[in-house]
């Protein structure tokens, strides 16, 4: 009995780490379709030189019988030629200057959405949540067009503003193709990104901590920094992270409110893929990209598991 009773356990076990495994293969499965893969061709395009054809780049890979030709015409050329361009360093400090100003306008305006509406009733927590991802439901590039009719000199804000007296009837907003519309398109094209994971923090707090800090005398302002903000941690650094690292990438929102003088990686990239069709350069700008914002990434993760 007790050998056929291991007997029929077996397979069962066998399909539960099987189902294990297919759990964790799944993800990794996906990152390297999606993310290793193209990586590698963005890399490898970045090692190649610019070519009038069709990919504009060589040498192009056309089988393993020439592997030792095709590795031996790659160069780091393209990565040596951003070093001394003050242009790309520039659009690099531009863009995370514009990214972390951003990510922090975000968490001022978002920690006290997401806080209120933590401690809003049961019942009408759904509808806050609904009204903050409620943007979604139209086009991101229609919202940012319709930030060109509210900022521009003869837009709504400027008719509003003079309808109530701030301005006289000849001044207008200078809002428009500046750094300061740049920051508002951003602002408010990301802030559910900001809102949402600080909203799932801050739900799951037990409110008895705070009343416990008030019985004990402790004053609201205190109680929120020792006791409310450092349990929301965990939102606030994934708020960011998920903010910080597409904004350091964007392009429309600076291409669209930006002026001249607004400089950012994204708007970089897209000059040399479309404009100037210097695949391997723009490929060594996006490659230097990502290791900017995956490196940094990857250390605080390995620090956040040491602590735990």
């Amino acid at each position: 009995m007790a050998s056929a009773s291991a007997t029929s356990a077996h397979p069962s076990a066998h399909r539960s780490h099987m189902a294990r495994w297919l759990v964790v293969a799944v993800p990794y499965l996906w990152l390297l379709l999606f993310f290793v893969a193209p990586f590698l061709i963005i890399f490898k395009i970045s090692l190649s030189d610019t070519a009038i054809a069709m990919p504009p780049y060589t040498p192009v890979f056309k089988g393993f019988d020439a592997f030792g030709d095709f590795a031996s015409k790659l160069d780091l050329e393209n990565y040596l030629f951003l070093t001394s361009d003050p242009l790309y360093i520039k659009a690099y400090l531009s863009s995370l200057r514009i990214a972390l100003i951003s990510t922090f306008l975000l968490l001022l305006i978002g920690y006290p959405m997401a806080l209120a509406m933590a401690r809003a009733p049961n019942s009408l927590r759904p509808t806050l949540v609904m009204l903050v991802i409620l943007p979604f439901w139209t086009s991101f590039l229609i919202r940012v067009y319709a930030w060109i009719g509210i900022l521009k000199p003869d837009g709504l804000l400027t008719l509003l503003l003079q309808a109530i007296g701030f301005m006289g009837p000849d001044d207008q907003v200078q809002i428009f193709r500046t750094d300061i519309a740049v920051f508002i398109g951003m602002v408010y094209s990301y802030l559910p990104f900001m809102v949402l994971p600080l909203y799932a923090a801050l739900e799951k707090m037990d409110a008895t901590l705070l009343e416990a800090a008030s019985d004990l005398g402790c004053p609201p302002w205190k109680a929120f920094w020792k006791i409310t903000f450092p349990l929301s941690l965990p939102g606030v650094i994934a708020g960011s992270m998920i903010c910080f690292i597409p904004i350091t990438g964007e392009f429309v929102i600076p291409d669209l409110l930006g002026g001249a003088d607004t400089l950012m990686i994204g708007k970089t990239l897209w000059t040399e893929f479309f404009g100037n069709r210097d695949w391997p350069l723009a490929s060594a700008v996006a490659v230097i990209l990502l290791i900017l914002l995956v490196v940094p990434i990857a250390i605080f993760q390995n620090q956040q598991k040491r602590v735990v």
